[in-house]
C-alpha cells in the first residue's frame, strides 16, 4: 500500500496541492457542469435561492430535477403521470406532486423574493426552477425520470414501439408541454410550459435488476436504445415546430456488467451527453467490509476489489464501446460511504467492519455533516480519494480538493464535463459545486 497524506484543517490545502500537483490547460469547447436537484430536498430546508445567492447558479450549465416515474395505466400503457402525493411506496410507485408544483414557497425563500399565491398555476419546486431560469436563461433545467427506486416500468413501457410512442408522448405532453394535472388549485394545460429543456432518463438498470419489484427483460439491451430513440425523435419534432433545442440525456452506471447489458455506442448518437454514475463503487450494502473507496480517480493495485473499479476505468469502458468523449459526464458523489466497527490497521482503510457507519442513511452520510467535524482525513495518491478514520468509524468521500483533481482529469481527457448528486448535501458555502467549476 502507498503511504497516505494525513492532513488537518490547517495543512490541508498547501499539503493537497503539492499532492496533486499544479492544474492543466483547459480543454477546447462547451464543458457541462450540473447537479441533480431531488424534491424531497425541500422538505430538509435546502433552497434554490441558496444556489442563486453562492453564484453556483449563474456558471452552471445544467440542473437534473429529480424524479419523475412512470406507471401503468388501465389501457396498459406506460405513461408519465402526476397530481397526487405516494410517498415512500414499497412498489416503485412514489410521486411528490405537491413538492413539484403545489408547494407554497414564502418569500424570503424564493429565488426572486415572491411569494408563492393560492391561484397562481405553478407554485412549489418547478416555480422556483422558473424563476431561477429568468435569472440564468443559459442554464438548461432538465427533468429526471426514474432512479433508484421509480424504474418499475421501464421494461415493460419500452418493449413495444406503440408502448414507447405513448410513454415519450405522455412525458412531453406532461413536462414538456407544461399540462400538470390540477392539484390544490395548481397545475392545468401549459403551467409548466417552457419550464423543462429536456429529460434525463435514469432507468436502474435496463437488463440488470435493482429493485426486486422492477420489470425487466433480456430484451432491454435494444429496447433502451429505442426508447432514447424515440425520446429523440419526438423531442426534435417538436423542438422544430417551436424552433427550440431540445436536450435529452441519460444517467448510467459505469460498471461492466451494467454497461455490458446495453449498447453504449447506439444508445449515445440520441443523447447530447451521458452522466456516468462514476460513484458507489462500495458501500454499506457489503456490511462487513472490506472498507474502500466508493469513488475513487484512479484503482489501487493494492485494493481487495477484485472488480478495481474506478472513474478512469468506467471512462475507458465507455470510450472502448465507441462514445465520444465529450459526451462523457463524470459523476461526483457529494456523500461519503462508510463502515464501523473498523480496525485501526492502515488507518482503516482496505479492513473488515462490524457494520455499515450510521449517517443520515446506513452506511451513508452528506459531505456538509462531515466536513464540519474534525475528524482526521488521510489522502490516497494512488485512488486520488480522501478517507476519514477515527475510534473505527471510516468513511470515504471527495472534497474540494479531490474534485478539483478530477475537475483536471476532465480538462485533460477533454470530457463532457461533470455532474454531482445530489446539490443539498453540499455544505452551506456550496465548496464541492464551486470546485466542480474548474472543470470550465
Amino acid at each position: 500500500m502507498s503511504h497516505p497524506i494525513r492532513m488537518n484543517k490547517l495543512s490541508c490545502t498547501l499539503t493537497l496541492a503539492a499532492a496533486f500537483g499544479a492544474g492543466s490547460a483547459h480543454a477546447a469547447g462547451p464543458v457541462q457542469v450540473g447537479s441533480y436537484y431531488t424534491a424531497w430536498s425541500t422538505e430538509q430546508g435546502f433552497r434554490l435561492k441558496q444556489l442563486d445567492q453562492a453564484g453556483v447558479a449563474a456558471r452552471f450549465t445544467f440542473l437534473n430535477y429529480a424524479f419523475a416515474n412512470l406507471y401503468k395505466m388501465p389501457d396498459d400503457s406506460y405513461r408519465c403521470d402526476s397530481g397526487r402525493d405516494i410517498k415512500d411506496a414499497a412498489d416503485g410507485a412514489g410521486m411528490r406532486a405537491t413538492l413539484d408544483y403545489a408547494h407554497h414557497f414564502g418569500a424570503s425563500e424564493s429565488v426572486d423574493g415572491s411569494a408563492d399565491g393560492p391561484s397562481q398555476p405553478l407554485a412549489g419546486n418547478f416555480n422556483q426552477l422558473r424563476q431561477l431560469k429568468a435569472r440564468h436563461p443559459k442554464l438548461k433545467v432538465m427533468l429526471a425520470i426514474g432512479g433508484a427506486e421509480w424504474s418499475r416500468w421501464f421494461s415493460a413501457g419500452a418493449a413495444t414501439a406503440p408502448l414507447r410512442r405513448a410513454l415519450v408522448s405522455s412525458c412531453i405532453d406532461m413536462y414538456i408541454k407544461g399540462d400538470l394535472p390540477l392539484l390544490n388549485g395548481h397545475g392545468g394545460k401549459g403551467a409548466a410550459a417552457g419550464l423543462f429543456d429536456g429529460f434525463d432518463i435514469d432507468w436502474e438498470y435496463p437488463g440488470v435488476p435493482l429493485m426486486a419489484y422492477n420489470t425487466i427483460s433480456p430484451a432491454d439491451k435494444r429496447n433502451f436504445t429505442l426508447l432514447l430513440a424515440e425520446f429523440r425523435s419526438q423531442l426534435n419534432a417538436l423542438g422544430k415546430k417551436q424552433r427550440k433545442k431540445y436536450y435529452l440525456t441519460a444517467a448510467v452506471n459505469s460498471g461492466a456488467k451494467t454497461t455490458d447489458a446495453t449498447e453504449p455506442d447506439k444508445y449515445s448518437k440520441s443523447l447530447d451527453w451521458i452522466n456516468l454514475m462514476t460513484y458507489d463503487f462500495t458501500g454499506g450494502w457489503n456490511k462487513q467490509g472490506p472498507t474502500g473507496f466508493h469513488s475513487n480517480l484512479y484503482a489501487d493495485p493494492g485494493s481487495p476489489d477484485t472488480d478495481k473499479q474506478s472513474v478512469h476505468s468506467g471512462v475507458q469502458r465507455f470510450l472502448k464501446a465507441g462514445v465520444p468523449a465529450k459526451k462523457l459526464v463524470i459523476g461526483v458523489p457529494f456523500y461519503a460511504r462508510g463502515w464501523s466497527g473498523v480496525p485501526p490497521a492502515r488507518y482503516g482503510l482496505y479492513q473488515s467492519a462490524a457494520a455499515p457507519a450510521r449517517g443520515f442513511e446506513e452506511g451513508t452520510e452528506k459531505y456538509s455533516t462531515l466536513a464540519a467535524r474534525k475528524t482526521p482525513r488521510f489522502y490516497h495518491p494512488v485512488s486520488k480519494q480522501l478517507w476519514t478514520y477515527d475510534n473505527g468509524i471510516f468513511w470515504t468521500y471527495d472534497d474540494p480538493l479531490v474534485i478539483k483533481e478530477k475537475a483536471a482529469y476532465v480538462r485533460d481527457n477533454r470530457l463532457g464535463g461533470m455532474m454531482s448528486w445530489a446539490l443539498d448535501q453540499d455544505d452551506a458555502e456550496f465548496s464541492l459545486s464551486k470546485a466542480m467549476l474548474e472543470a470550465q
